[in-house]
């Protein structure tokens, strides 16, 4: 009976890890493989490097990694850097706090692709935040928010913000109040507990929530598609490779250049958390009673 009752426990969580690995497998591991396996096999021959010398010779393909990264990296540092004193001053449970959080569930349902015809609507040379800027006579030249870069970063920030709002005020409520107490009775200012003790404590946190946004906002596509200019200034990483595979078809080259976007994360997310480690990485939290 004994052995019976100890085998039960390891075979059913053998049951529950098989398929959790099979699950990996499957949805992240084998497509991984598949298209890099595919980016070695170029449609008109050349070599196994051929669709990345392709792509690191065309001066159509490989200025899209700094377009794509001039898009990113300016959403990203916004969206965690505003989100920060948001949700510092939302740290408390309030009833704003609940209608803060509820408002910015909006932008997440509505998808990008709403948010950008949204956009179209309201920020077009005909919408009614130019005219009003032009009727209040706050610009003097025509203000242009869509098919532009300008576009596709509000765009970016519009969507990526209540992702990286709702990450930080998880972090600073995380945060054990005492220990700003405890700095108040030695005569810290708010500023002084904030330098001092919460953002030492929310950058591993901001960190991991800087490299989820970057990560969201490096993949644009719609946006560059519907509010920048895909063939000039917003021409993307995501729309070459989308150009490659149903223009040009060319599925092996479209592989390759998903390969180096990947490569290209792979990098910015290495050197976040790589820098990191250079803050405090104990307990935030502390326990009650």
């Amino acid at each position: 009976m004994s052995a019976l009752t100890l085998s039960g426990p390891r075979d059913a969580k053998g049951w529950l890890v098989t398929p959790a690995l099979g699950f990996i497998v499957a949805l992240f591991i084998y497509p991984f493989a598949y298209g890099l396996m595919l980016s070695f096999e170029p449609m008109n021959g050349g070599g196994l490097l051929a669709n990345y010398r392709t792509f690191f010779t065309d001066s159509a393909m490989w200025p899209t990694i700094f377009v794509t990264l001039k898009l990113a990296v300016p959403a990203t540092l916004i969206n965690v850097g505003i989100s920060v004193p948001v949700a510092f001053s939302l740290r408390r449970k309030s009833p704003y706090q609940k209608l803060v959080t509820t408002l910015l569930v909006i932008p997440v349902t509505l998808g990008t692709v709403l948010i950008a015809d949204g956009m179209l609507t309201y920020f077009s040379p005909n919408g009614w935040f130019p005219q009003t800027v032009q009727a209040l006579h706050l610009y003097g030249d025509e203000v242009r928010l869509t098919h532009n870069y300008w576009g596709v970063l509000i765009s970016l920030i519009v969507s990526g913000f209540p992702f990286a709002f709702l990450l930080t005020l998880s972090y600073v409520t995380g945060i054990d109040p005492t220990l700003a107490r405890a700095a108040a009775t030695l005569g810290a200012s708010p500023w002084q507990q904030f330098k001092q003790i919460y953002l030492p404590l929310l950058v591993p946190g901001l960190t991991m929530a800087a490299c989820l946004s970057f990560v969201q906002a490096f993949s644009v596509f719609p946006s560059a598609v519907l509010l920048g200019s895909p063939a000039g200034p917003t021409r993307v990483m995501s729309i070459a490779a989308s150009e490659a595979a149903f223009e040009s078809y060319d599925y092996s080259l479209a592989s390759t250049i998903a390969i180096v976007m990947g490569f290209v994360q792979l990098i910015v997310v290495a050197g976040m958390l790589g820098a990191r480690r250079f803050f405090y990485t104990g307990p935030v939290t502390g326990g009650k009673g």
